[in-house]
């Protein structure tokens, strides 16, 4: 098959120094240099040196087998069963080394077309036939992300229409669209979330599928799934991804239960939720704050869980029930489509359950609620609520200024509520016989 033009890039013609890669990446490709391997820092992290971010990893492909990696970097191990890479170990920092691979196409030309097992939809179930460097560079998704760079010589390997796209600021895709969409439907979501990430648009042949075959992704395991979300939406631009995904119709792919409260509400506060819950996430990741996926999934997922309690009250069902039954139909759904792990679900249900219990501040509730090991996650969620248009009755500045209050202004504080403290019984002993 004919291939794209490849180019090779001297040092004094791109920005790519060894300044900006970190020491541990650098290690590794000495040292297969040095073992007469071939070796290059590829993808992320040459791109966003390429425009200017710093790179937070570094992946590395090499002619190397693994068995041949790991046997140089006692500090490695192998993983992966469809196809093995090596994770070389430097303290907190992981740098991945990969086999160049061929793509489809190429081990088909090669006789190794049983190696690429397809599903009826035309999506890869295997593909681990090692390849070269020209094999490995034409199957990478995006023209963005074909680009390496070597320390044996500093230059850099690229499509000939890499840099032109780089400098046009968009997301083109190697190869026809529909079919590198069709062989991992993932790949919607990567250019959604490069878009987002760079503030590149979609290159419109690249764009122009996505709508129509965003069904595919139905078809992805659930488990795969949540990791993607995490890359969405825990990166640091996630209002931008959510705002991406809504436009190209692939948002109700991943939480069609919310989507579906979102199609039919009367007025935007649940989209509001969630944008909120969003910048707030990218402002703690810009500030180097802890962010946990609970509570994007908490705001994600609130509509149905808000929604489906009111359905079981509706129906009947007193409060405390219809909340819990909601709650573990909204986990169970979203489940269907992203698995979330249990941590996680235990993290969510709190944040939610306690949204009811906020409320409820006469005797010594409030005293308890405020040392819930989840009552600053649910305070803050109270917060974003409020923020979205949910009038709350001032609830969010009476838990703020209790937060801050002395012990005495507390009790002043409960007791205007209408409620007193409950007074402490002492269960009396019973006399000695």
């Amino acid at each position: 098959m004919e291939h794209p033009e490849i180019i090779r890039i001297p040092r004094d013609q791109h920005p790519v120094s060894r300044k900006q890669i970190s020491e541990s990446a650098l290690k590794v490709l000495y040292r297969l240099n040095k073992q007469n391997h071939e070796a290059y820092l590829v993808g992320g992290g040459v791109r966003d040196i390429m425009v200017g971010i710093q790179p937070k990893d570094f992946d590395i492909v090499t002619d190397a087998t693994p068995e041949e990696v790991r046997a140089l970097f006692r500090n490695s191990r192998i993983i992966g069963r469809r196809f093995k890479i090596v994770h070389v170990v430097f303290g907190r920092e992981i740098i991945e080394v990969a086999t160049f691979r061929a793509g489809a196409e190429d081990a088909v030309d090669r006789g190794h077309g049983d190696s690429h097992k397809r599903s009826d939809t035309g999506m890869l179930l295997r593909d681990n036939v090692y390849g070269s460097l020209e094999e490995d560079i034409i199957r990478r998704d995006f023209t963005i992300n074909a680009m390496y760079y070597t320390t044996s010589d500093f230059s850099l390997v690229t499509l000939a229409t890499s840099l032109d796209d780089l400098d046009a600021r968009q997301i083109r895709m190697i190869g026809d669209p529909d079919q590198r969409y069709r062989e991992d439907p993932v790949r919607m979501l990567r250019a959604v979330r490069f878009a987002a990430k760079l503030d590149f648009s979609i290159e419109h042949a690249t764009a122009a599928p996505i709508e129509s075959m965003a069904h595919l992704l139905d078809n992805i395991p659930a488990a795969r799934l949540f990791d993607d979300v995490l890359k969405l939406f825990m990166s640091g631009y996630g209002v931008r991804t959510y705002q991406r995904l809504q436009e190209y119709g692939l948002f109700r792919h991943l939480f069609p239960h919310t989507q579906a409260v979102l199609d039919q509400a009367p007025d935007e506060q649940y989209e509001a939720l969630i944008l909120s819950a969003l910048k707030s996430t990218d402002d703690r990741i810009a500030r180097d704050k802890s962010v946990t996926p609970a509570f994007i999934y908490a705001a994600f997922l609130w509509p149905v869980v808000e929604t489906q309690t009111l359905s079981n009250r509706n129906a009947g069902t007193p409060p405390i029930p219809a909340q819990q039954q909601a709650i573990q139909e909204a986990i169970s759904l979203q489940g269907q489509r992203t698995s979330i792990p249990k941590r996680f679900q235990f993290t969510m249900r709190d944040i939610w359950e306690l949204q009811s219990r906020l409320p409820n501040r006469q005797g010594n509730r409030a005293e308890r609620l405020v040392t819930h090991p989840k009552f600053r996650a649910a305070f803050d969620f109270m917060l974003l609520r409020e923020a979205s248009g949910v009038d709350l009755d001032g609830l969010g500045q009476w838990w703020e200024d209790y937060q801050n209050a002395d012990e005495q202004s507390r009790q002043q504080m409960v007791g205007a509520l209408g409620g007193q403290r409950r007074k402490t019984r002492t269960r009396r002993k019973r006399p000695a016989l």
